[in-house]
């Protein structure tokens, strides 16, 4: 659609180290006043814009943020510190919940600009663990909360099971450098098939294009801090997203943690032919429908507090 219109925006996350500068980008069609708002949360090896506004030549709504922009959303994303755009210069790992801070940040400014004050959250993978503390901290922000690629205790992940033999290494250093293999390494280690090649080298042009290294916390957290998020203090709607052949989303382990949510508003879905990284895989659209049913559900006409 033509008139969907891009539009940087700046904030500031205050710390004991001084102002951070955050980085965030909005798209919308038409006037975005009162549309629903959808946030959308980056992992741990790339920034937002290569994650949620891919184009790929060929590639039909290959961004996701201009195909929900089309369907009469408010979208934005956000570069957590020490990725993309946003401020690099602190000696920190930018763990979780620095990600955490750095939504809420984020949010402060959409409310400071006349902008919503709630909002459709999805994350994926670490960026659906920061979603989920930022949901668990702040559950007057997030109207409907969705989490791909997620992880809980991490048990049963072969993913997590190769990655803490680097742990040592993840800690000595607080980046960790990123190339063109290893953006590849990302879509080969769990079913190759589930992405087209020319996709995976337009998203790893766009990744490079803005950063040669990556913070190493939430690695470090992943590997050995979880759980970081309590599933009982998630209070609000949860959609669980879990790709058929994701490495880090272990079944069983998503399974206990969807058990334990709270709100009788939640659902669980199993992607089919998705391994990690769903907006780049061939059947995108097939994620874009799961998560717009859910954002667009209607409200129950029928509610009960018995058990």
């Amino acid at each position: 659609m033509s008139d969907v219109q891009g539009q940087e925006h700046w904030t500031h996350k205050k710390t004991p180290d001084g102002d951070v500068r955050l980085f965030l980008w909005r798209k919308f069609a038409g006037r975005p006043d009162g549309k629903p708002a959808v946030l959308f949360v980056h992992g741990s090896s790339m920034a937002s814009q290569p994650t949620f506004d891919l184009q790929v030549p060929g590639r039909p709504h290959s961004s996701v943020m201009d195909w929900f922009a089309e369907r009469g959303f408010d979208c934005w994303c956000v570069d957590m510190e020490g990725y993309g755009r946003s401020d690099k210069r602190r000696d920190i790992y930018c763990d979780i919940a620095n990600g955490a801070d750095d939504l809420k940040a984020a949010t402060d400014h959409i409310a400071s600009i006349g902008g919503p004050t709630r909002f459709l959250t999805y994350g994926i993978s670490s960026g659906a663990l920061r979603a989920a503390l930022f949901a668990q901290r702040h559950p007057e922000r997030v109207a409907r909360l969705a989490l791909d690629a997620f992880v809980w205790t991490g048990e049963g992940a072969p993913t997590l099971a190769q990655r803490r033999q680097k742990l040592p290494q993840f800690i000595a250093s607080k980046r960790r450098p990123i190339d063109r293999d290893f953006v590849r390494s990302i879509f080969a280690r769990d079913h190759p098939d589930c992405a087209e090649p020319a996709v995976v080298e337009a998203f790893a042009d766009a990744i490079l294009a803005l950063d040669d290294s990556m913070p190493n916390g939430t690695y470090i957290d992943m590997c050995s801090k979880l759980p970081v998020v309590d599933p009982a203090k998630i209070t609000v709607p949860t959609v669980i997203l879990r790709g058929q052949f994701d490495g880090i989303a272990a079944m069983d382990d998503l399974i206990e943690f969807f058990k334990r949510l709270p709100s009788p508003d939640k659902q669980f879905t199993v992607m089919n032919g998705i391994s990690h990284a769903s907006f780049q895989q061939k059947n995108y659209l097939m994620v874009y429908q799961i998560l717009h049913a859910y954002f667009t559900q209607p409200a129950p006409v029928y509610t009960s507090d018995g058990h």
